[in-house]
């Protein structure tokens, strides 16, 4: 008896801690483990298939149709005034909080700027996946409003349907795994080490239910909820010609005087201590040297004059 039982928790420790390809052939294995060691049990039915001959007749061999899970992305840019970036950003945020039922929220907002023309700025939002694109055509209203234009605009999917497909079917899989690991603790008795072992399979197992569930919950949400990029920028790009390059002169003249007076500044920062301090040098040497000797220390030869 105990035999058997530590074979079937065996049988039944690797099809948990096994994955991908060979779920169905070890689960295979455990099913026939177990029933071999339950032929004896009274619960025997507990431990039968989930889904009974009679329902596999009625259902036939069709399988069911399901609608494609796909999680979509969208990414819109804006251009408008300097200014305006920060009143559009709280206008697509008053379009996202009147909506209802947390039809949408807000992730992230950030923006960059300030100095003359030119910002930047960018705003994370979900949005539920129905609605999604109609809310898309609200924001370039809101922006058209503000004295801005559309420059781009994106759309991208990713059909999760095989995904979540096989990670429910893990799941019932790893349910099923864990009531048989359940039912062979709660009536067979063991050694102390068969029975740890056991336990320490229930414990995988369950691992592995918690995980498949928030896959699960985290790709039913990307499809529940659509993603929306939003960028903004300022400053239309030059229109060429002949005076473009005249006017980036001109738009330089200020930046270029800005940077030679710091140059400057920081030259003089940098040489005026010592500066300083030779000045400092040299007046003491004026001060305190002989009356007979040179700047450098040398000695001062009297001048004598001769009569012819």
């Amino acid at each position: 008896m105990r035999k058997t039982l530590f074979t079937s928790i065996a049988i039944l420790s690797l099809a948990a801690c096994s994955g991908g390809d060979k779920n169905a052939a070890e689960y295979d294995m455990a099913e026939a483990g177990m029933m071999e060691s339950a032929a004896d049990v009274s619960t025997q039915a507990k431990m039968a298939p989930l889904i009974s001959p009679d329902e596999n007749a009625e259902g036939g061999n069709e399988i069911p149709v399901s609608q494609p899970q796909i999680a979509y992305s969208y990414d819109y840019g804006f251009r408008l005034p300097a200014a305006e970036i920060p009143k559009a950003q709280q206008q697509h945020i008053s379009l996202c909080n009147k909506m209802p039922a947390n039809g949408c929220r807000v992730l992230n907002m950030s923006n960059s700027g300030g100095e003359g023309d030119y910002a930047t700025g960018n705003l994370h939002l979900e949005v539920t996946a129905p609605k999604a694109r109609a809310f898309g055509e609200k924001l370039a209203e809101a922006v058209d409003q503000s004295g801005g234009n559309q420059i781009s605009s994106s759309i991208q999917g990713e059909d999760l349907s095989k995904k979540i497909v096989d990670t429910e079917a893990r799941l019932r899989s790893r349910v099923l795994l864990s009531q048989r690991l359940t039912e062979l603790l709660r009536t067979r008795k063991g050694t102390v080490a068969e029975l740890v072992e056991a336990e320490r399979a229930v414990t995988n197992v369950n691992e592995e239910i918690d995980q498949a569930r928030s896959w699960l919950k985290e790709m039913r949400g990307r499809v529940s909820y659509s993603t929306v990029m939003v960028n903004y920028q300022s400053g239309a790009p030059g229109s060429g010609g002949f005076s473009r390059p005249i006017r980036e002169a001109f738009g330089g003249i200020a930046s270029t005087l800005g940077y030679s007076v710091g140059a400057a500044i920081t030259l003089i920062a940098v040489t005026l201590p010592w500066i300083l301090l030779l000045g400092l040098a040299v007046y003491l040497r004026r001060r305190f040297k002989g009356a007979d000797r040179s700047f450098w220390g040398q000695n001062i030869e009297p001048v004598t004059t001769t009569e012819d």
